[in-house]
């Protein structure tokens, strides 16, 4: 296990779409080494979710784990450790939107401004190779999408329609915090 250097915006691993694993791949010990880097990645870096293209793994897998505690997210409904291999989203049939200020741990210091909808399935493989179906809402339904853009070579800014509101970290503070 070890804590492995997140690829920032600009590396090409970040565009490509990732490879499938074959089930041979997902039961074997090299992609459980490679879970347990990510996860010794994510909880390192204090984010919520990371794709094994950002460490420059370019294979369909990526993890969440959101704390029950409060985080720079605020207080969260908890979603436990959950490993994603070969993921496939669809949006639920009438599903509205909303937007979340989105930030990334390979786009460092900078938040967007990004509308996803809000109601999603989600069909994936865990690590012994059992094929699951879920549905997820609300901000965990954010999160996937963030996470699984990374697996087809999209990263959040991608998903911006107002560039005028990627900021830097520092600067996301309320609109009437700066007078006319």
């Amino acid at each position: 296990m070890a804590v492995r250097e997140i690829i920032r915006m600009g590396h090409p691993t970040l565009r490509k779409v990732a490879r499938k694993l074959r089930k041979e791949e997902i039961v074997g010990k090299d992609i459980r080494t490679l879970v347990d880097d990510m996860v010794d990645t994510l909880h390192a870096s204090g984010g919520i979710g990371l794709a094994a293209p950002q460490i420059n793994e370019s294979v369909q897998l990526a993890i969440i784990q959101i704390p029950k505690l409060g985080s720079r997210y605020g207080v969260l409904e908890e979603l436990p450790l959950t490993v994603f291999v070969n993921p496939e989203i669809s949006v639920v049939a009438d599903a509205e939107s909303a937007g979340n200020w989105e930030g990334c741990l390979s786009v460092p210091g900078l938040r967007g401004w990004v509308e996803r909808p809000q109601h999603i399935n989600l069909q994936y493989q865990d690590l012994d190779g059992v094929q699951h179906a879920r549905e997820f809402t609300g901000f965990h339904a954010t999160v996937c999408q963030h996470e699984l853009d990374h697996l087809t070579g999209h990263l959040f800014v991608d998903r911006m329609t107002d560039m005028t509101k990627l900021v830097f970290e520092d600067l996301l503070v309320p609109e009437d915090a700066y007078p006319d």
